[in-house]
């Protein structure tokens, strides 16, 4: 084999020949694409939160089980996650340890919109909410980046001068004259 030649060398130093760096990227893209994610940033901070929660919880069950610390933390941990909607019971510690990014990827506005029936697909949903169509509460949201909790799904509604409302409201003819105003 001949000699390496400087920049080759240093090429080598960059690169590692055992890890691939795009070896995740199927995965990723598929997640991606099944939650109409446009921004790769999402999803990789969705990948740190269920990263820094697994490490919690491991660092939680060091502790010995009777501690008085490691209940209570372990309580508000599980409070936490079962209220956003990321895990379904507050059983244990393990349902914590077992998070994914599509767990939390679940809880986007889209996707509970999907999920409630008020939007087709996720594309369509991804539309109404970048349009201003949908409100939770009282705000409208424009991010379909929102996630949506379990107390806050039942207040996802139309907004009030929203034309997917109107249809909505003349096809099950709920329509009111004074909403024409």
């Amino acid at each position: 084999m001949r000699q390496l030649k400087h920049h080759e060398k240093k090429l080598l130093r960059k690169v590692s020949l055992y890890s691939w760096k795009g070896e995740e990227n199927l995965r990723v893209a598929k997640v991606l694409r099944r939650y109409h994610i446009q921004n790769r940033e999402d999803y990789v901070s969705y990948n740190k939160i269920c990263g820094m929660v697994t490490q919690l919880s491991a660092k939680l069950k060091t502790l010995k089980p009777d501690d008085a610390f490691r209940i209570a933390m372990t309580d508000q941990l599980l409070d936490k996650l079962f209220n956003m909607g990321i895990i379904t019971t507050k059983k244990s510690l393990q349902k914590a340890e077992e998070i994914t990014a599509s767990a939390v990827c679940r809880r986007r506005l889209p996707v509970v919109l999907v999920r409630m029936k008020m939007a087709e697909t996720m594309k369509t949903a991804v539309t109404f909410v970048e349009q201003g169509q949908v409100r939770v509460g009282p705000n409208v949201v424009t991010d379909p980046a929102y996630l949506v909790t379990r107390s806050m799904e039942d207040f996802v509604t139309w907004v009030d001068s929203s034309k997917v409302r109107r249809t909505v409201h003349k096809y099950n003819d709920k329509l009111d004259d004074f909403d024409l105003l």
